[in-house]
């Protein structure tokens, strides 16, 4: 079987081809040949101009000293002490798979044209990136408005052989990597440790991916939100076609199409006429023994997760347009014979597009932590025991700890939803005034995605528990019998009181990655 390839050209990287290059180490990067061309323009409109243009960042000190005009024996030496002065991040290391996607994206890029670096530069990183020669990049430094200058550092500081790498899942010196592989260090050209720090690479592979766990949630929690309305036998108008079309926002009515679509074949949803052939008015005001409206957490979920669907879509529009897109300075039109001085480096799309997408997955958080609320309260549902104790309430406790949890992860994605775009603090001498943090932004937006898998886990054992207690499995649609079906597998019914701690990272592990969680949805857009 042959290598599967993503052919990078600076125009046509998407989102999936991000994902499918950190999941599958067996898909490679190519620079597509008109690559080659245009960089060899760009790094000889440089070379000419060296002379005779002050050039920010090639003969010129960064900053508040762009001032400085550096000596034309000193312009290399200008690059390398750029990248070691900023290669100085702090705390734990991001994950790997976050600079994997950042490299891909920094390569995409700089493969537009437009920065002065040589192709050989180039080659270099599309071979760091095959060889999965990942570098350690520490968390925080960026503030995401020259780019992640910290961040790419590193990445850059991996390049010219310094530094720490990630190889085969452990963490090596890169000299000691590069000498084992029999791979030179690489010696850098005018601007190209400017080009390689100097842009939204970072912020922008871990979009990519926050877009990927986004839609995976979303489709999670309408699947969940299906069976949970099973379970209370919901009435179907809630879900009409008509409902919807009458305030027709697109993501509305794409989810109420989903559900729709998933609870087809399901036995247990009710139209309303069976309510009025069951009670009927009187004379007399009288309470009858049926909700005649589910709670808010079982009737407007698409209400809830249109907003979701939506947020992602203008997301993943513009987190692709970024990485394709010249982040760097100056720019080098050499077409025109110009540099192009300017802030194409600033992150405020990035971070922005993550904050509000972000802030939707948080309320989709809530929306699952209320349904469990409801499930496992027996005063709420009126149907099933406490806490889906399947034995002997009072003496077993069923899943009142793991509400514990949900409740305290629900709680802590609540507190990341605060927008991170709106923390400007000037820096670099007030040159950099007002500020993205969109590599903040990003990653706090990935701590959501986290709880909130594990909170839309916790809600799939506790409707699994209902399965079990109304004994209705041959009752459900298709689609939630199989995911019943696939929970059950790795996770047996919960009947006598057991230490669950072994059991519940593999229903996390399920959920994250389980292609039971695919979804095709009516606007064309699928999961792969």
């Amino acid at each position: 079987m042959k290598t599967k390839q993503v052919v990078l050209d600076g125009q046509h990287l998407t989102i999936q081809d991000i994902q499918n290059i950190v999941t599958d180490k067996s898909v490679s990067v190519r620079l597509s040949p008109s690559v080659a061309t245009q960089t060899k323009k760009a790094e000889q409109f440089i070379q000419k101009s060296l002379d005779h243009k002050i050039i920010y960042g090639v003969n010129t000190g960064f900053g508040p000293m762009a001032s400085h005009i550096i000596g034309r024996e000193e312009v290399i030496q200008l690059q390398v002490n750029l990248i070691r002065s900023h290669a100085m991040g702090m705390g734990e290391p991001i994950a790997p798979e976050y600079v994997l996607a950042a490299m891909v994206v920094r390569l995409n890029t700089l493969a537009k044209g437009y920065s002065g670096i040589s192709y050989d530069l180039l080659k270099r990183l599309e071979l760091f990136i095959n060889k999965r020669i990942i570098p350690v990049v520490p968390e925080h430094g960026a503030v995401g408005t020259s780019g992640d200058l910290v961040q790419l550092a590193h990445i850059a500081l991996a390049l010219i052989g310094e530094g720490e790498v990630w190889y085969a899942g452990k963490r090596h010196a890169t000299s000691s990597i590069l000498r084992d592989l029999h791979i030179g260090a690489y010696t850098l050209k005018p601007k190209e440790g400017l080009a390689l720090i100097n842009g939204t690479s970072v912020m922008t592979g871990i979009a990519a991916l926050f877009a990927v766990h986004a839609e995976r949630l979303l489709n999670l929690s309408v699947e969940l939100g299906s069976l949970a309305l099973e379970l209370v036998h919901g009435f179907n108008d809630g879900i009409s076609e008509k409902l919807h079309g009458l305030r027709p926002h697109p993501g509305q009515v794409a989810v109420a199409a989903q559900m729709r679509k998933i609870l087809t074949s399901s036995k247990l949803l009710r139209p309303r006429t069976l309510l009025q052939e069951t009670f009927t008015v009187t004379e007399e005001t009288h309470e009858i023994p049926e909700d005649v409206q589910e709670v808010y957490s079982l009737r407007c979920i698409p209400q809830v997760l249109g907003p979701v669907h939506d947020a992602l879509q203008k997301a993943k529009k513009e987190i692709e347009t970024e990485m394709n897109s010249v982040t760097d300075n100056p720019v080098v039109d050499w077409p025109n014979k110009a540099f192009l001085h300017g802030g194409n480096f600033h992150g405020d799309y990035i971070a922005t597009t993550v904050d509000h997408l972000k802030m939707t997955l948080v309320k989709l958080t809530l929306l699952n932590e209320r349904r469990i609320n409801f499930f496992l309260s027996a005063r709420l549902n009126r149907r099933f025991p406490p806490f889906m104790n399947l034995k002997i309430p009072g003496l077993t406790l069923g899943l009142q700890g793991l509400q514990f949890v949900a409740t305290s992860t629900a709680a802590q994605n609540q507190t990341y939803a605060y927008p991170h775009s709106v923390h400007s603090i000037p820096t670099n001498g007030d040159n950099q005034d007002i500020v993205s943090m969109g590599t903040d932004a990003a990653l706090i937006a990935m701590k959501v995605v986290q709880n909130a898998y594990v909170v839309l886990a916790i809600e799939l054992i506790t409707l699994a528990q209902g399965v079990d207690f109304a004994d209705e499995k041959r009752k459900l649609s298709e689609k939630t019998r199989v995911l019943y079906d696939a929970l059950r597998k790795i996770l047996p019914v919960v009947v006598d009181d057991r230490v669950l701690i072994k059991e519940l990272p593999n229903v996390e592990e399920f959920v994250k990655t389980s292609s039971l969680i695919d979804l095709e949805w009516g606007s064309g857009r699928k999961k792969k």
